[in-house]
This record gives structure tokens, sequence and C-alpha cells, in this order.
């Protein structure tokens, strides 16, 4: 029955991110707010308004509606750049540039979803962190493209089970908005007790 439903390219970054994190939020409906997404709507003011603009050679859709119907998912790109008849994804982040697979899998989706509307193969497409005011380019290889498709399934899979444990990682847990509704430090210590 799941299946008919298309998972949302940001539950497919949550997923990444958390498993239990997806589950509070896909399953639960349960939604916080912290600082961190606070600032991060603010500085998505400008990006989050639907339009499109041209600069120089290049064509900049903002707010786009995609989808992909082989693999169930859609979502909002914050971008897409048109370059000489290319397309390039663009998400904005709030925190500084590094290597955060969940962000990687959320601009890959969305290259997946562009390329089924398109035909067009994606190469790459990039991710604009506004902490230090970078892009960093994330290649669309075999294996990101292989995993991003195995981070799908698995999120779509893990619907309907059981809540899972929180995950072993301090820093995610401390700037995770749901930490107060997830109680990873108090679920930990109630099953060392048991």
């Amino acid at each position: 029955m799941n299946e008919q439903f298309y998972l949302p390219l940001a539950y497919l970054n949550a997923w990444e991110y958390c498993p239990r994190r997806f589950f509070l939020e896909y399953e639960l409906g349960e939604n916080a707010d912290n600082e961190h997404l606070i600032l991060g709507r603010h500085l998505h003011r400008n990006v989050d308004d639907e339009g499109k603009n041209i600069e120089g050679d290049k064509v900049i859709y903002r707010s786009q509606w995609v989808w992909c119907d082989r693999l169930l998912i859609n979502g909002v790109i914050d971008a897409v750049e048109e370059i000489d008849d290319q397309l390039i994804p663009v998400e904005f982040k709030k925190g500084r540039m590094a290597n955060h697979e969940n962000d990687h899998f959320q601009v890959c989706g969305a290259a997946l979803c562009l390329e089924e509307r398109t035909g067009v193969s994606i190469a790459y497409g990039e991710i604009f962190y506004y902490a230090n005011r970078r892009r960093q380019r994330v290649d669309f290889t075999p294996e990101l493209r292989q995993a991003t498709e195995q981070a799908i399934q698995a999120a779509r899979t893990a619907i309907g089970k059981a809540m899972p444990p929180p995950i072993d990682h301090p820093k995610k847990c401390q700037d995770c908005s749901l930490q107060k509704i997830c109680l990873p430090k108090e679920i930990k210590q109630l099953r060392l007790e048991v």
C-alpha cells in the first residue's frame, strides 16, 4: 500500500541523516523548530519564491517542483540552473560545506527526477552552504546514484515498521530539532539499565 505514495525529497534527506528522525517526521508527523531550522527558513526566503532569472548565459529556475515516477519520489528543488542546455540542480543549505551525504542524496534525488522529466542526463549538482558562502559540486557518479536509489528503497521499506533506535552520533543528535521528542540520551540510558 505504501508503494503508491511518493516519498518527498526532504524525507530522503531526513532518512539519510537519521532513520529515527525520518520515522518521527514521516510516520508520526512530529516537527519542532530549533535555531538551525529557523535560520534556514530565514536564509531560504529569497530562494523559496518560484520564478525565473537570467544572468548572462545562465537561466535560473527557482523553487521547482520535480518528481520521478520510476522511484516514486518528489519534492521542490531550490534552483535549477541551465547553462548551454545543461541542467544543474542546486540546493541551498544553512550549514558549512562538508561531506553531508544526506544533502548529496537530496540533490541527487532531484537530479534523478529531472532526468526522468527531461530525458537529459545530468552530470552534477551543487549545494550552496550559507555559513561559508561556498558551493560544493556533487558529481552524480554511478556509486552516488546507486546509493541514493538504495536509500530511497530503504526509506520506503521502513514505512509502517517499528521505530528505529536512536543513532550513535552525538553531534547529529545535538543539532537535531527533534532531540527533545526523540530523547536519544534518555533512551540509551534506559536500555543500559534494562
